[in-house]
């Protein structure tokens, strides 16, 4: 639903979020929540509705799953939540008879907690609008930032409709080709990896028990999500396919039996009959991190300041936690009287997430590079690898926790605290 701010609002903002993805709606609701006396207000450039008609789902890391319940909307996304209780990952090619598997992970990160759930992308989206719209959050849909200056106590922001919002904080959750980040002047890390992703929903004839699947190729992964059964009751899985663009490109624009034979090649007969649910689309994948998170008055948020390769699944979970991390900085400043725009307070915010993200884009980068190939020599060390790993069980829980996003450092909205 659209809701434009009114007068005075547009005058007196503390918090103007830009981009009502999950990452921009869950920055709004989680400071809105814990300072209700603070005015925010969304912008999206995104035509109102235009959330509905996405198709895809998300895996959610139990750290996630955390803070969505502190926030209050775990509940509402629950019922239409499909847990992952165990994932194995396999390193074979596509022709090989046999995919023998090499590591295998327990899907619990503590006694009936899943490591992780998948959660189609409109419950999410929906939940959080709801919750914004509760608490008062005005939604200004089908607007872009057009442009903004710094002045001292504030920023001013100038929209493309010529509406005038002042405030004293921009975060820009605007998407890895974020405009505002452009316009602030922040220059990227950012190379291509000559690969696409498709994704696509697949119907199969038996249930898949909640298992998730990762098969190593060397055009890239081809991983199997588990998904909710759809409301007739049909079997449903989530497919992230990575394949090198030029043929991810034919794939889906292509003769659609030929998709489905590949499908059927690389997912297998394993849970019967298949067929694809939805039209498959394929995204072009790189490695984009912003050279810094903030700017006077302005703070990146999830893909804006990360956009990573989606081998280890967490590209979503890594922007929630710059969302728990950024709400709990800004308000601890509010607390004690502090400007939550200020260059000093918004480089906590950096500090606390710049390591991790770097890390994590380092680690998928590695990955990616390791295993989407079909060298000889490097085959044997990566599953001689993998097998190692598969025999050291305080190794495998120490990757579960990472994979969780209960780490060392984890701000206190992703522990299921307040702030």
């Amino acid at each position: 639903m659209e809701r434009k701010a009114d007068a005075k609002t547009k005058s007196g903002l503390d918090v103007l979020v830009a981009g009502a993805g999950y990452v921009g709606l869950a920055a709004a609701v989680s400071l809105k929540q814990a300072r209700p006396g603070l005015a925010i207000a969304l912008v999206d450039a995104a035509p109102a509705g235009a959330w509905q008609r996405d198709g895809r789902a998300s895996a959610i890391a139990a750290a996630a799953c955390r803070m969505l319940d502190q926030l209050g909307v775990w509940a509402e996304i629950a019922p239409q939540a499909q847990a992952i209780t165990e994932m194995i990952i396999t390193d074979s090619r596509t022709s090989d008879p046999v995919r023998p598997v090499f590591l295998t992970f327990d899907g619990e990160v503590a006694p009936g907690e899943p490591f992780a759930h998948m959660v189609a992308n409109r419950a999410l989206n929906g939940a959080l609008r709801a919750s914004a719209e509760m608490l008062g959050i005005d939604i200004i849909e089908g607007v872009a930032v057009q442009g903004f200056e710094t002045n001292g106590a504030g920023i001013t922001v100038h929209l493309a409709d010529g509406a005038t919002l002042k405030t004293r904080l921009l975060v820009a959750a605007d998407g890895v080709n974020s405009k505002l980040r452009d316009m602030a002047g922040i220059k990227t890390v950012k190379w291509e990896y000559g690969q696409s992703g498709i994704v696509c929903t697949v119907a199969h004839e038996r249930p898949h028990n909640g298992r998730a699947e990762e098969h190593f190729l060397p055009a890239g992964p081809f991983a199997t999500l588990p998904l909710k059964p759809g409301e007739d009751g049909t079997n449903r899985s989530s497919i992230v396919w990575v394949e090198r663009t030029p043929d991810a490109e034919k794939l889906v624009t292509g003769d659609d039996l030929v998709f489905e034979h590949e499908l059927e090649q690389r997912f297998s007969l394993k849970l019967g009959e298949i067929r694809v649910a939805d039209k498959p689309r394929a995204w072009p994948l790189g490695l984009t991190i912003a050279r810094a998170f903030v700017a006077p008055r302005i703070a990146l948020a999830g893909d804006a300041a990360h956009g990573i390769h989606p081998i280890a699944g967490q590209g979503l979970n890594l922007g929630f936690k710059d969302v728990a991390a950024l709400a709990e900085v800004i308000v601890e400043a509010d607390r004690l009287g502090q400007d939550i725009g200020a260059l000093d307070v918004l480089e906590r915010y950096q500090q606390w997430r710049r390591f991790d993200t770097v890390q994590m884009g380092v680690t998928t980068d590695v990955l990616n590079r390791l295993f989407s190939n079909d060298i000889g020599p490097l085959r044997t060390v990566r599953d001689i690898g993998l097998g190692l790993v598969e025999r050291m069980p305080r190794l495998k829980e120490f990757f579960i926790r990472q994979a969780s996003g209960l780490s060392a450092s984890t701000p206190r909205l992703l522990k299921g605290e307040a702030i």
